[in-house]
């Protein structure tokens, strides 16, 4: 039997799955690593614990599954987005690697609107310039750090660097690379324009594939540290949005998904390139050649649950109560018992500021509406609650780009939560289902390589062999009424605190 690889390199781990041609997962391994923050804001990573993650992850499925490593077809390569590695002329790391959820450009950002102006910026990239994407990142260097980046001779996305690490080759695709904001996303290729309005070298950036072409080989040092053949293909793989999709059957417009993970992630299929002439949602290039996306993101999604259930703990008596259920199951078992609406608590998750809709690195998190009436279970429900007010934020947004979903596609953390599911459709007023598959980004990856190998003709021929929906959750009429009034005064909040915000951050 044939096999393909899956690895996903993300924020807090990196995950490897083995899976079959019928799309069947024969082995899984997970590696944790460090997140470095230096200053408050500042989100940082060395690049070796993601090469040190992938090697013994790989390893370990070899291992579990037993297989003849020469079954295996292809590696296909997901990972988090915008992060920045810089390398110098010999390949060697520069400095830690700036990620996808640091606020520290700010000032770049608005270094770019001067460069291009606002509006026509967003023509250019098809988005604003957020501060956590790479584009800024390079300038902060340059004004920052200057020392390094005269030594730049290469600048790699998360995945890249590994795929560098796994065979020699410097490479990129299109999904991850349209991240950069430094793409011509029309044309699925690196802006001229850009680089040059910004004085960046475009030698410093790999060619760009499409997802599923080969671009490198496993080289003799990774075959020895890894168990897999020398010279087994790598595809270009997928950012982890865009794989999250593919391994969620997101391949054609009207599709959507909503990944409730670590970020909050709207995703919806588009045939054709456009974007929000505001910038509010991202427009990125698709892995599937001749697609493109909209993706909303909320920052702190089941990353606000989690600082809940870190800093606070679940409720005491209710473990009690359920001995079999443990750490989030409790938390399920909280917000269960609370009415829809928490009794007028509502929290905006702005925990390491926003992205859509506001873009906006000061904003921080809220609670509003305490009162006497309040336990334990209303904040854990009203986490729940602000954070699907966030995605419909993104959903709206998307909408009124003439996708009109019939149903949601829910993956990630959260979908694991029968009363989160039932919150979600309630305040999108769209059915929810949930898949066979919750391996996410790396199964994505994997089914793109077993495209590239040839294992099936296309994305859509691999989507379709082997995905299927599990479950649904339909919205409740009741609930869907008292969640859009709640939401109204939702949306007033971020416009009443908004200059607030900006305030505290200068105190």
């Amino acid at each position: 039997m044939n096999y393909t690889i899956g690895i996903d390199i993300g924020t807090t781990s990196t995950k490897t799955i083995l899976i079959n041609e019928n799309g069947d997962v024969a082995a899984s391994s997970t590696k944790d690593y460090p997140l470095e923050v230096p200053r408050a804001g500042w989100a940082q990573q060395k690049p070796g614990d993601w090469y040190g993650a992938a090697v013994d992850t790989i390893k370990e499925v070899i291992k579990k599954s037993n297989i003849d490593p020469k079954g295996i077809k292809a590696v296909g390569l997901s990972g988090q987005m915008h992060g920045s590695v810089f390398l110098d002329g010999d390949g060697e790391v520069i400095r830690p690697a700036i990620l996808w959820c640091d606020q520290r450009t700010e000032e770049q950002c608005k270094k770019i609107y001067d460069i291009f102006g606002y509006k026509n910026f967003i023509r250019l990239s098809f988005n604003k310039a957020l501060p956590g994407f790479t584009a800024p990142k390079i300038l902060w260097l340059r004004d920052n750090e200057f020392q390094n980046y005269k030594k730049i001779a290469h600048i790699l996305l998360p995945k890249d660097y590994v795929r560098y690490k796994l065979s020699g080759t410097f490479a990129t695709e299109v999904s991850d690379a349209a991240g950069t904001i430094l793409m011509d996303i029309a044309k699925r290729d690196w802006s001229d324009e850009i680089l040059e309005g910004l004085d960046i070298d475009r030698g410093f950036l790999p060619p760009v594939h499409e997802s599923q072409e080969i671009t490198s080989k496993i080289n003799k040092e990774t075959a020895h540290l890894t168990g897999l053949a020398e010279g087994t293909p790598i595809v270009g793989g997928a950012s982890d949005n865009a794989a999250g999709a593919i391994g969620s059957g997101i391949i054609r417009e009207g599709l959507v998904s909503d990944s409730i993970g670590t970020s909050g992630v709207v995703f919806a299929t588009s045939d054709k390139p456009t974007y929000d002439p505001e910038g509010r949602v991202h427009s990125f290039c698709h892995a599937l050649p001749g697609k493109w996306h909209f993706t909303g993101v909320t920052l702190s999604a089941a990353g606000s649950l989690k600082w809940y259930y870190e800093g606070f703990g679940p409720n005491q008596e209710l473990e009690k109560k359920y001995p079999d259920k443990h750490g989030y199951e409790i938390l399920n078992k909280q917000a269960e018992g609370i009415d829809p609406g928490s009794e007028s608590l509502i929290f905006l998750p702005y925990l390491s500021g926003e992205r859509t809709p506001h873009g906006d690195p000061f904003s921080r998190g809220v609670f509003f509406g305490i009162s006497y009436r309040h336990r334990q279970d209303h904040f854990v429900r009203a986490i729940m609650e602000g954070v699907s007010f966030s995605q419909k934020d993104c959903l709206d947004i998307i909408e009124q780009q003439n996708i009109k979903p019939d149903k949601v596609v829910m993956f990630g953390g959260g979908a694991k939560s029968k009363i989160w599911r039932q919150i979600l459709a309630d305040i999108l007023n769209v059915k929810i289902v949930t898949l066979n598959i919750e391996e996410g980004p790396a199964y994505g990856a994997a089914l793109i390589a077993a495209v590239g190998a040839g294992m099936f003709e296309d994305v859509e021929e691999a989507c379709n062999s082997t995905i299927k929906e599990l479950s649904e959750n339909i919205p409740l009429p009741d609930n869907v009424e008292k969640y859009n009034n709640i939401y109204e005064i939702y949306k007033s909040l971020y416009e009443s605190l908004k200059e607030e915000y900006k305030k505290l951050d200068k105190i």
